[in-house]
């Protein structure tokens, strides 16, 4: 008998003011799909955290920076044995400048490679030797052999689904047509890392809000753990849409993604989003909805009689609904009732994609 094939095991180096988003996506993505991420910081040991840094590009000439979350590490730096992993993956941000110091090490990845980057990294690159490939989008990836790089967050999709395949990944069922229900102050991370990773995956996913357009933006919100009695509340990453919310056709989609945040908040009283959030049940295609969007569920009427999680504030919300409450004990769990998904808050995304995934029928294989 063959023994088990072994999943990928992937080194995740951060470091402080990391982009908050280039850190986060491909840490959850990776083990949504069943891959083991082990994220680590010089200096720093398993459940300390790195501060992380949101960049936008805007209408200055270079981008904008303000705080992110706090992103928490499962390893500690000093205890790594490089031999046992199968990839490596870099977050831009910040950390690079302290952590590239030793040039040694930037000569030995790049020297003849093709490589992209965020254009103020393009001198250094040509210094150190690489063949600089402009990106044409900030969403541009470009491999050469194993080597994968990309110029900014934007090009995740294409980033963690050329690293899949380079770990002997082979996905299968992705010709899934995802909707997700945006609003103004929707959770950063709740909206983006599950988006990103459906495209990574293959899938056409598609984000709208009411009275919003393909191309209009929703403002996020980071909410974290901060040590207070609630959760902090920061300005997030800027997330455009990609489809018009009067056009949406709730038939011609697979699967309902609802984020939390404070969007759901006001959303739960548009009836044009009732009506859409009670197609999806009524035709029982999947609905994942995490955090704070359950209030939009219980606003709906649909979940009497289902067993459901949220985060525990919205407890009152599903209780009052006619659901079965489910405690999340841990925060990172998440629950499947049927066609029904539901999670706590973010850091269950890699449960909540993965449970996704099998209702859809969407398989990561090594």
């Amino acid at each position: 008998m063959a023994p088990p094939k072994r999943h990928p095991t992937v080194l995740l180096l951060c470091g402080d003011y990391v982009e908050d988003s280039e850190a986060m996506v491909p840490f959850q993505a990776l083990q949504a799909f069943g891959i083991t991420v082990h994220a680590v910081c010089p200096g720093k040991k398993a459940g300390e955290f790195c501060r992380t840094a949101v960049h936008e590009l805007g209408s200055h000439q270079t981008y904008t920076e303000s705080r992110g979350h706090n992103f928490t590490l499962n390893a500690t730096f000093g205890e790594i044995d490089y031999g046992k992993y199968d990839g490596l993956v870099l977050p831009g941000g910040r950390a690079p400048e302290y952590l590239a110091m030793d040039q040694t090490v930037l000569d030995y990845i790049v020297k003849g490679r093709k490589c992209t980057a965020f254009p103020a990294v393009k001198p250094v690159l040509l210094a150190a030797g690489a063949e600089w490939v402009e990106p044409r989008t900030m969403a541009t990836c470009v491999v050469d052999g194993k080597l994968i790089t990309g110029p900014t967050y934007a090009g995740h999709p294409e980033f963690i689904n050329h690293l899949v395949r380079e770990l002997g990944g082979a996905i299968t069922g992705a010709d899934k047509k995802i909707l997700f229900l945006c609003g103004d102050f929707m959770e950063d991370y709740e909206v983006i890392v599950p988006f990103q990773s459906l495209q990574a995956l293959g899938c056409h996913v598609d984000a709208v809000c009411p009275d919003k357009k393909a191309g209009d933006t929703c403002p996020t919100a980071i909410h974290d753990f901060e040590g207070d009695q609630t959760y902090s509340e920061k300005p997030g990453h800027t997330f455009t849409l990609t489809a018009s919310y009067d056009a949406v056709d709730a038939s011609s989609y697979d699967a309902l993604v609802i984020p939390g945040g404070r969007a759901p908040e006001y959303l739960a009283l548009d009836e044009t989003v009732i009506d859409l959030v009670k197609k999806f049940m009524e035709s029982k295609k999947p609905v994942a909805s995490i955090c704070h969007g359950q209030q939009i569920l219980a606003a709906a009427g649909v979940l009497k009689g289902r067993k459901c999680t949220a985060y525990p504030a919205v407890k009152l919300n599903v209780v009052l609904a006619g659901a079965e409450w489910l405690e999340p004990d841990p925060i990172d769990r998440c629950y499947t009732d049927g066609n029904l998904i539901t999670g706590a808050a973010w850091p269950g995304h890699p449960e909540f994609i993965s449970q996704l995934m099998a209702l859809l029928g969407i398989r990561v294989s090594f």
